[in-house]
């Protein structure tokens, strides 16, 4: 059958069969991990840009706050002033309306006593008619 000088022929043929078997799959072997450490290489940088972004968002969110508790304060601030102002505006009205209806008496009282006085006053003024009756002769 087979002898020596061919099985080791076989052998040796077999042999360069793996070996370039054995180079090919190390070729695609050493391309696959350089494409995973470049693809890995990709995801660290998306992840610091996504890191990065993160932090800006938070440092905006935090802005963004302050900002609205200083618009909150100035506002509570400012409401307080306009209380304080409308306020005083009611007690200046309170005051002009008791004012006004003490003139309003007072008004009354002098065209009550105008009224009184003149009605009384020709007549302490002038004399009583003499009372005469003339009679007719007869």
């Amino acid at each position: 059958m087979f002898t020596q000088g061919s099985k080791l022929a076989v052998l040796e043929s077999k042999l360069s069969i793996y070996e370039d078997l054995s180079r090919e799959m190390l070729t695609k072997l050493e391309t696959a991990v350089d494409k995973i450490s470049e693809g890995n290489s990709r995801i660290a940088t998306i992840l610091a840009k996504h890191d990065e972004r993160i932090e800006q968002n938070t440092k905006t969110d935090d802005l963004l706050i302050k900002m609205i508790e200083d618009a909150r304060e100035s506002a509570e601030k400012n409401h307080t002033i306009i209380h304080e102002r409308i306020d005083k505006i009611q007690v200046k009205i309170e005051m002009l309306s008791k004012f006004r209806w003490q003139v309003g008496g007072v008004i009354a009282v002098l065209v009550i006593g105008i009224t009184v006085i003149s009605s009384w006053l020709p007549t302490i003024l002038t004399s009583r008619p003499i009372e005469t009756t003339i009679e007719k002769a007869k």
